[in-house]
């Protein structure tokens, strides 16, 4: 692409279409855009696309972002993946050349993506192939410009926030080593120059918020650059940063205070990452800190006392008491803490005041449930007072058990008096003492049982019965639905520790506040089934089960499916998941259900949700009930498989044509799910064969989350209508697809399955021609890029191969490419590898495939692949000896990882994977399979048996005659 006038206005038409609610419109622009960034020059005309100050704002930061998450999507780049490189090496160069100082000169809206932009490159590049970076940023420090200080601090927080996370490792060391030499200085001397600046210009109001700007970032860097372990520069230094530090958190700058409730300015976030870095500090690095240590309690326990219950001080407050929580950890500073009064005056100043219900927490429920949910039960409230609250109550009450409950249990009765005085009017005080509880009993948890561990001091079934319960019992179910929420909230977290049959007992409560019209009762009622119906006792089977659930089943599919009509929660994932989970349940309780509600529901629904995906975890639980249904359904009625094609098939026409990237992969799933429902009943009905060549068009293959499910679609067409695809003459296609596979590093175990099904299902004699070609590009990646996982799915598929076609004819097909090359594969791969093959069926076809090597091949009884025989035998006989690994089985605990960046990932459909391919069930032991054999090579070659298991180690020699023995055979 030519960097002239017309692309411009081209590309620009274009970015203003991916702005468009309309998908008809929006969609072909995102694909042309797709289509076009392979193309030189592309990324240096968004870069001077966006840099056009005549240019419309919103178009320009359209381009940032677009030109961001092509760097996201495309600079990673590995050679060995097999695929091309999108970015060019001279847009590389000038992308690295250009981006700083458009980044610096630009205005916000499009610098913070730049700046997003260098860090995901320097992630990549820096420092090996970037190494000017950071002398480029260092230099900007001179210009004493701080819009231009501002940006490269931004730049290196987000270069350096990587440090937080990354495991250690050498490079990673001479990486921050190299940061630290050039940039740990410099660094110093601007906090010192910035805080003379921020006292010349104290009455000066603009330059006091860019110069507090300066602070936020230069602390935020500060934190990065510690977070591994202490810098010697720093240690060294600490007179200079923690009284800076000490002077920041405790100075008040009237200029700086807003009047905004809600978003925290400046001053509020400076004061919230000093806390941040004092908790690390007191965390890690806690001797070389220890000086300055009582100081700063006593600046943080002021801050806290005087700080405001407005939103805005929310993280300052969060990290502030994460801070005290550290502190008080520490069994050396547990004098601190120790005094009844200290203890008391905590309780009272600081951590009720911070545990209350706040006005503007009841908004947030009101008015934007998500987040209220998000915060509240999903754990992502690390940065809300509750939270902090809750962990420094449950820090002390571990140090201080008895005397934190005495004082508590004052507050307690306060609250809950208070509350019975008046419920209506003073409901705070109860979601308060609920909270109180919660985090005096936790005292361990996991996502999948919520508390496991409590404290014996708190009468935990007394309080819910008491307290709990009745809110769930009272008739308005819309009736103070905080309390509703804190209950079902309470349920959820301590199911794993109340008495069971107690906790089932709520089930009929729970599932009429699925007709709640607040969002968040509602929402909280789903979770509380979907967890219920998980809870699993050791050594018993589940407490739900279908005979359980069955008499509640209208009930719950009516409320469930209500719930989706409320205003709010049209796409509510809790409730899409209950759904998922009582089908899972309820199994065939649910087929009276299935036509009349489920079915038409759910199709409606993805018809809806497919024309703008935008909840992926709510697609997804959609998605797995509908593979749940058809599974459920069509076991009882196998004739129903053709009903379900006529519904779904025009909706995923419609998402294949519109290309509907979130949706593909899982189309895929259940288009496998429904053919595997035919196998070994008829041909392939048309409707698929005709979808088959779009099945085979290289774009769904680049995307890397379609690859997976298929594989797995077009082993289904080879499995069930290999004549078919033999009449549509489409072979070399599917070799094509094969080829792409087995060159990727990461694919190339879906190339092996690809391969294997072929040679089990398509016919040999229309295979055959391509079967050298196929062993020399098994043979070429095997030399230019050898991986463990690789040649771990080799030594699998050359075993299947010698099972299904013949060891002689795998040894005569490797010998043809290269004389005597059979004894190189034994040699180099099977003998010291075999070890390395995990699962059973894997190590089932192995067991199979090396003991028709070693009993039917003639080339292994001669020379000169003789000597390989012995070797080849206690290789095998190791795998048999092996232990096995020991996993936890995961019942169908189905859940959702998020995953960043731009491209679409692939997310396994539990309820649709595919059934285990035994290629050999006749086969039960291996060990037997193995000394059966070797019976019937000692009856047709008397005497050589003999001779080569002599040449067996001591130890070899006598598993294999207890294999004899167990399997009642005679070898010799």
């Amino acid at each position: 692409m030519d960097l002239n006038e017309e692309n411009f206005r081209l590309l620009a038409q274009y970015l203003q279409q991916t702005l468009s609610p309309d998908p008809n419109v929006r969609r072909p622009a995102e694909q042309f855009l797709e289509g076009v960034e392979g193309n030189q020059n592309y990324p240096i005309l968004l870069l001077h696309l966006i840099d056009k100050e005549d240019l419309d704002m919103t178009i320009r930061v359209a381009g940032s972002v677009t030109f961001k998450n092509y760097v996201k999507r495309n600079w990673y780049y590995d050679p060995d993946e097999g695929k091309p490189d999108k970015i060019h090496e001279t847009d590389r160069t000038a992308i690295k050349t250009l981006i700083v100082t458009l980044m610096l000169k630009s205005p916000t809206a499009t610098q913070k993506q730049l700046s997003d932009a260098v860090s995901i490159i320097g992630k990549h590049d820096f420092p090996g192939k970037w190494p000017q970076l950071i002398d480029e940023m260092v230099d900007k420090f001179a210009t004493g410009d701080f819009n231009v200080i501002n940006g490269i601090l931004q730049t290196g927080h987000s270069l350096f926030k990587r440090y937080r996370y990354e495991f250690k490792s050498q490079t990673l060391w001479l990486e921050i080593k190299l940061v630290l030499d050039k940039l740990a200085k410099p660094l110093t001397d601007l906090l010192v120059a910035t805080m003379n600046l921020a006292t010349q210009h104290a009455s000066n109001q603009q330059a006091l918020r860019v110069i507090y700007g300066s602070l936020v970032l230069v602390c935020k860097v500060f934190y990065s650059l510690n977070y591994q372990d202490l810098p010697e520069f720093f240690e060294e230094n600490m007179e200079t940063w923690m009284p800076s530090f000490h002077t920041m958190l405790t100075t008040d700058v009237p200029l700086l205070r807003t009047g905004d409730d809600e978003d925290a300015g400046v001053m509020e976030q400076l004061r919230s990452q000093i806390c941040e870095n004092l908790c690390l500090y007191a965390q890690k690095y806690d001797e070389e800190f220890s000086p300055y240590m009582p100081q700063f309690v006593t600046a943080v326990w002021e801050l806290l006392v005087n700080t405001g219950i407005q939103t805005k001080y929310d993280t300052l407050v969060s990290h502030a008491l994460t801070f005290l929580g550290t502190v008080a950890d520490r069994t050396h500073y547990r004098h601190l803490f120790e005094d009844p009064n200290v203890l008391a005056s905590i309780c009272e100043k600081v951590i009720i005041p911070n545990m209350d219900f706040r006005a503007s927490d009841e908004e947030l429920f009101e008015d934007n449930p998500e987040e209220y949910i998000r915060r509240d039960i999903e754990g992502s409230d690390i940065d809300t007072r509750r939270r902090a609250a809750c962990d420094l109550v449950k820090i002390l009450s571990q140090k201080f058990e008895g005397k934190i409950f005495e004082i508590f249990s004052q507050y307690l009765q306060v609250l809950l008096g208070r509350h019975a005085e008046n419920p209506h009017a003073n409901w705070r005080a109860k979601d308060t003492a609920i909270f109180l509880v919660t985090s005096l009993a936790s005292r361990g948890s996991t996502q999948r049982h919520g508390v496991t561990q409590t404290s014996e001091l708190v009468p935990l079934p007394q309080f819910c019965q008491q307290q709990i319960v009745p809110e769930l019992e009272r008739t308005n179910i819309n009736e103070l639905p905080v309390l509703k929420a804190d209950a079902l909230k309470f349920l959820i977290s301590f199911r794993s520790c109340l008495e069971t049959s107690s906790v089932v007992g709520c089930l009929p409560l729970i599932i009429r506040h699925l007709q709640a019209q607040s969002v968040v009762v509602h929402s909280y009622a789903a979770c509380a089934i979907e967890k219920i119906l998980m809870i699993r006792i050791p050594g018993q089977k589940a407490p739900v089960t279908s005979a359980v659930l069955t008499p509640l089943a209208g009930d719950l599919y009516g409320g469930l499916f209500g719930c989706l009509q409320l205003a709010g929660s049209a796409e509510n994932e809790y409730v899409m998941k209950a759904i998922m989970r009582s089908t899972s349940v309820l199994q065939e309780g649910s087929l009276p259900f299935m036509g009349s509600i489920v079915l038409p529901r759910l199709t409606e629904i993805l018809t809806l949700v497919a024309k703008n995906p935008s909840k992926p975890h709510f697609n997804h639980y959609l998605f797995e009930t509908l593979s749940l249904s058809i599974k459920t359904v069509c076991k009882a009625q196998p004739t129903a498989v053709e009903s379900f094609e006529d519904a779904l098939f025009p909706i995923f026409q419609a998402i294949l044509q519109q290309d509907v990237l979130e949706f593909i992969p899982y189309v895929f799933q259940l288009l496998s799910l429904l053919l595997e429902m035919r196998e070994g009943v008829a041909t392939i009905p048309e409707p698929y064969m005709a979808l088959f060549p779009f099945l085979l068009s290289p774009l769904l293959w680049d995307r890397p989350g379609n690859v997976t499910p298929l594989i797995r679609l077009i082993c289904g067409y080879i499995r069930q209508g290999s004549a078919q695809i033999v009449a549509f003459g489409k072979l070399n296609a599917v070799l094509g697809v094969f080829q792409k596979m087995i060159a990727s590093k990461t694919n190339d175990h879906e190339g092996f399955n690809l391969l294997q099904t072929l040679l089990m299902h398509y016919p040999m004699q229309e295979l055959q021609q391509s079967l050298r070609q196929i062993f020399v590009l098994l043979f070429q990646r095997l030399s230019l890029s050898k991986t463990t996982k690789y040649t771990r799915g080799l030594i699998v598929f050359f075993s299947f191969y010698a099972g299904k076609v013949g060891s002689a004819n795998l040894v005569q097909m490797i010998d043809e490419i290269q004389g005597q090359m059979f004894g190189m594969v034994l040699d180099r791969v099977f003998i010291p590898d075999l070890n390395r093959i995990a699962s059973d069926v894997e190590k089932k076809i192995v067991a199979v495939g090396v003991t028709k090597i070693l009993c039917e091949c003639p080339s292994m009884l001669v020379e000169p692949y003789l000597p390989f025989w012995p070797r080849l035998m206690e290789a095998l006989l190791q795998i048999f000896e092996a232990q096995p690994d020991a996993t936890e089985g995961e019942d169908d605990f189905v859940d959702v990882e998020d995953t960043p960046g731009y491209q679409v990932a692939y997310s396994q459909l539990n309820y649709a994977q595919a059934k285990a391919n035994d290629p050999y069930p006749e086969v039960t032991d291996g060990r037997a399979f193995l000394v059966q054999n070797l019976a019937k090579m000692a009856a047709t070659q008397p005497g050589q048996l003999p001779q080569l298991i002599s040449k067996l180690s001591a130890l070899p020699q006598q598993i294999l005659s207890k294999y004899c023995s167990q399997a009642g055979v005679q070898i010799a």
